[in-house]
């Protein structure tokens, strides 16, 4: 009877854990060029789509810059406070069907998430085939 128990305890905590995993939160991005940690992005859910906006640029020099390359209204906007990442629904373990932009170049790319564990989201962004794309993986911030 403990040995039931116990395993039907250890099968609720698993199924609890891994439900209580989402990918809001605030995460790390990283320079894939220089490996360093470039600013910290707080990911947040809004009318059930999923959203990310730069909270805080981690180079003291480039605190104050501003995304010139961007289009639209994003133009000539501080990349602080920026959202770069637009209407991610959730698809089974992943989140697509959005977009993100890159505020050094002003490029917006088809995205999708996907978390890697409780700490680490793999985020991809890309042109036409999620083939044709990079993917960076962004720490979770305490």
């Amino acid at each position: 009877m403990k040995k039931i128990l116990l395993t039907c305890s250890l099968i609720v905590l698993t199924v609890l854990t891994t439900m209580a995993q989402d990918v809001t939160g605030k995460w790390k991005t990283i320079d894939d060029e220089t490996g360093e940690a470039k600013s910290i992005v707080e990911i947040y859910k809004q009318d059930g789509k999923v959203y990310g906006k730069v909270v805080e640029i981690l180079n003291p020099a480039k605190k104050n810059a501003t995304c010139e390359e961007c289009s639209g209204a994003d133009k000539g906007k501080p990349i602080q406070g920026l959202v770069i990442i637009k209407g991610l629904e959730k698809d089974g373990d992943e989140y697509n069907d959005g977009t993100i932009m890159d505020p050094n170049n002003g490029k917006v790319y088809k995205c999708y998430i996907e978390l890697d564990g409780p700490n680490k989201l793999d985020v991809r962004g890309y042109i036409g085939f999620s083939l044709l794309g990079r993917t960076q993986t962004w720490t979770r911030v305490d």
